[in-house]
């Protein structure tokens, strides 16, 4: 690119990348698709600080004194909660987004920690069934590859009523994803492009969501836990209706989540921040009494420790990762660069998770590149990264006084601007002032 002639300035509204965008739109008359969440700046945990003790309050000595890790999700109803050793889960990506391989690799990597995945779109694969002692399984409104039997074999099930990335929008998997094993799973033609439905076909509110659980735990002789999942929009009634229709846990998606390929303009403009999300959700479960009752699980632009202490201590009892699970695989390393460049793309920018042409064997149905991924040694990373990112909450839990992770509380943090004090309802660092709320 030449150099800008001395005087010009750049549009704050049309810059160069919008030009870019509408200059493509012009040309293509379609719009743009990728994953990667929201890459615009948004106010989130990094705004965030803890308080750690030293004078009134004491820190527990690191090698001596314990910090527990371990969570319970569903002992509402659930004859069988699903009960966890660390609080952060690995969220639900399908099986025809993902290839056989990651999704075998993402149950090797919980199982060595003691977590538990999640299946998806598309049904339930033997390569994750098989290697995921906790197996929650997500009932979508496509219901691909749903049969009773797969929900018999999960320890949850997972009904999914939005995505952070696109609440009120339904899933795109294109033709060239589509082989013959995922058509025959979702009962569709090989090589069409299929798009997945934005609300479930048998209910049309909470009334009618309330008997659908029945009917699940029916099905299930009342072992498993219910999730429900929302994307982030209107959490607080969303939140209500879900505790009122039978919600063991609620699975609460920020418009961070990035995995689920879909608009630009859907992943940039529909939604609201995780941060602002975790307080809506909270202070509904509290005015029904139901907060710690029926658990909360964030997720939706989790990427370390210091989050997930974050979300923890504004009130949720896990976390969930996507996007950050499979950088752990592989996704996006700078080893594939070449690979990525050759597609138009390069290492730690990829985000066309759609076009089925990932290098690193993770989103792509392509044997060879499929190929390129190592189940076994991606598991081994995952759990290293699982590991690692617990034992950093440990640390901050233990530097503000707590035997427990899930001890931690809003008391511990404060914010560093006034959008995050307001969103997350923790006071401005250095006052007791917490915008709109006090």
């Amino acid at each position: 690119m030449k150099p800008k002639a001395p005087g010009l300035v750049e549009s704050a509204l049309f810059d160069r990348r919008t030009i870019a965008e509408i200059d493509r739109a012009a040309t293509t008359g379609i719009y743009d698709i990728r994953g990667f969440g929201a890459k615009r700046k948004l106010p989130h945990f990094d705004d965030l600080l803890f308080l750690g003790a030293s004078m009134s309050r004491y820190p527990l000595e690191g090698y001596r004194e314990k910090c527990a890790t371990d969570v319970t999700l569903g002992d509402r109803f659930a004859k069988r909660p699903v009960k966890i050793d660390i609080p952060i889960t690995i969220a639900g990506m399908s099986f025809g987004a993902l290839s056989a391989n990651a999704k075998e690799a993402l149950g090797r990597g919980a199982n060595l920690m003691g977590t538990s995945t999640t299946t998806g779109d598309g049904g339930m694969t033997p390569e994750e069934r098989g290697h995921s002692n906790k197996l929650v399984y997500q009932y979508l409104p496509s219901r691909y590859g749903m049969n009773p039997d797969d929900l018999r074999k999960a320890d949850a099930i997972e009904i999914v009523l939005g995505q952070g990335a696109k609440p009120g929008g339904g899933g795109m998997l294109l033709g060239q994803k589509i082989t013959d094993r995922v058509a025959q799973m979702r009962t569709l033609p090989k090589g069409v492009d299929q798009r997945s439905a934005c609300r479930h076909p048998d209910w049309t509110g909470p009334d009618d969501l309330a008997i659908k659980v029945i009917e699940l735990r029916e099905i299930t002789d009342w072992r498993v836990p219910i999730y429900m999942k929302i994307g982030a929009t209107r959490t607080y009634y969303d939140v209500k209706l879900a505790v009122k229709a039978g919600a063991d846990v609620i699975v609460l998606d920020g418009m961070q989540g990035g995995t689920a390929a879909t608009q630009d303009v859907f992943i940039e403009h529909v939604g609201i921040p995780t941060l602002a999300a975790i307080p809506e959700a909270v202070q509904a479960l509290q005015e029904m009494d139901m907060h710690r009752k029926v658990q909360l699980v964030v997720s939706g632009g989790i990427r370390n420790g210091a989050d997930v202490a974050k979300c923890l201590a504004m009130g949720a009892d896990a976390v969930s990762i996507g996007t950050a699970a499979l950088i752990a695989l592989g996704c996006n390393h700078p080893n594939y660069d070449d690979q990525y460049r050759d597609i138009g793309s390069a290492a730690g920018f990829y985000d066309d998770y759609h076009e089925g042409l990932c290098p690193a064997g993770i989103s792509t149905q392509d044997p060879d590149l499929m190929s390129q991924l190592d189940p076994e040694l991606g598991g081994r990373r995952l759990a290293n990264y699982l590991q690692c990112i617990t034992l950093e909450a440990q640390t901050i839990a233990r530097a503000c006084g707590k035997s427990h992770v899930l001890n931690l509380e809003p008391e511990d943090l404060v914010a560093v601007s006034v959008e995050a004090a307001a969103m997350a309802r923790v006071p401005l660092a250095g006052t007791k002032w917490i915008p709109g709320w006090s």
